[in-house]
């Protein structure tokens, strides 16, 4: 039986936030204002399609103003923190003044309606469905991401690690994994305001089936299928392949569907039918993911558009691997936007009741 998808999302608890997934410290008005100003910025930067590493640069200048003092900040103190060059100083002068940075002021004239939009929606965001610690391929500890997500004003994010078959990425046996879930309880038990879920990234084998054990998928929170190998399998074998995972009842979301890859020497997208894909997805009621990492954006626009009108929810993911990564998220809302879903399709501006409500639903309760 499908899902059920329900109606809006509640208005978020205590605090106003300062950015898309940015908390608010408080008694920090200056330092908050130049954050979200930087953080506007990228974001509409990534709008009109400018430079990876400008939108970085911007991102870092964001990261090192959370340590500003209250109050108004000049331009030449704010040059002294590593990250802050004269551009973004500039900012953080004018918007840490009260004053609307003129850089900030151009971009949002330019971009219009669309990008507003797009950026209410992204400071809708509660979590994030896809991030990953060095227990597989990331780079930091789980506590870290964890303390990173929360810092940014998210109630939830989902560690999913990879599965055992995946062993260049240093992929979770079964015994590692239930040990994971020991350590993510202990940080649960030291954090307040936020929750780190349990979940898996978890391999689609040849025939469809997940590999990880089910009572082991059935204890997690959220599942993540993705397809990492054999790749460039013909289309009726690779659509049987995906179609088998996202009708498994722990499958929650479908991540990366087409697996490409759009920078440096880039890999093409895995050839399936789509239509059959995602309508399984709708009618599964599986999430299809809005990879954000800027070398996958995935799915491309086309696919995105036919997902849409199939039906679909989806989750908008960084596929964070490290802290500075959950910054990404935004681009994603970003296309969520222009492809005209509505915010109650994306998974991740649900608060978490409903989110662990939506993932029991599918096997009974989890």
């Amino acid at each position: 039986m499908p899902r059920e998808v329900r109606s809006a999302r509640p208005a978020d608890p205590g605090g106003q936030p300062v950015g898309p997934g940015e908390a608010a410290v408080p008694g920090h008005a200056g330092g908050t204002e130049a954050v979200d100003a930087l953080r506007r910025i990228a974001f509409l930067l990534e709008w009109r399609g400018a430079s990876p590493y400008r939108v970085r640069a911007f991102h870092a200048a964001a990261d090192a103003a959370r340590s500003l003092p209250p109050g108004p900040v000049e331009a030449a103190e704010a040059r002294r923190l590593h990250g802050i060059g004269p551009v973004t100083a500039e900012v953080v002068a004018q918007a840490s003044g009260g004053r609307t940075p003129t850089y900030l002021a151009e971009l949002e004239d330019e971009a219009g309606e669309g990008a507003r939009r797009a950026w209410e929606t992204a400071e809708e965001s509660e979590g994030d469905c896809h991030l990953h610690s060095d227990w597989s391929d990331g780079g930091r500890p789980i506590d870290e991401m964890a303390e990173a997500a929360r810092t940014l004003g998210h109630r939830w994010a989902v560690l999913t690690d990879h599965s055992p078959r995946l062993t260049i990425a240093h992929g979770l046996s079964p015994d590692r994994l239930r040990r994971q879930l020991d350590e993510v309880a202990a940080v649960n038990a030291r954090t307040t305001g936020f929750r780190l879920l349990t979940g898996i990234e978890c391999d689609i084998l040849e025939d469809g089936s997940l590999d990880q054990e089910d009572d082991l998928l059935r204890r997690l929170d959220l599942v993540v299928a993705s397809v990492h190998s054999k790749l460039r399998s013909d289309p009726g074998p690779m659509t049987a392949r995906m179609v088998a995972a996202v009708r498994n009842p722990h499958t929650d979301v479908l991540g990366h569907c087409t697996g490409r890859i759009v920078t440096g020497r880039g890999r093409p997208q895995s050839r399936f039918d789509a239509e059959a894909v995602f309508t399984a997805c709708a009618e599964a009621g599986t999430a299809v993911e809005i990879n954000c990492r800027p070398e996958r954006r995935d799915p491309p626009d086309d696919l995105l558009l036919q997902a849409a009108r199939a039906g679909c929810v989806f989750a908008v993911d960084t596929d964070a691997h490290a802290p500075e990564q959950l910054h990404w998220q935004s681009s994603g809302y970003a296309r969520a936007v222009r492809a005209r879903i509505a915010p109650d399709r994306l998974i991740t501006t649900w608060p978490l009741a409903r989110l662990l409500a939506w993932t029991a639903a599918a096997t009974g309760g989890r």
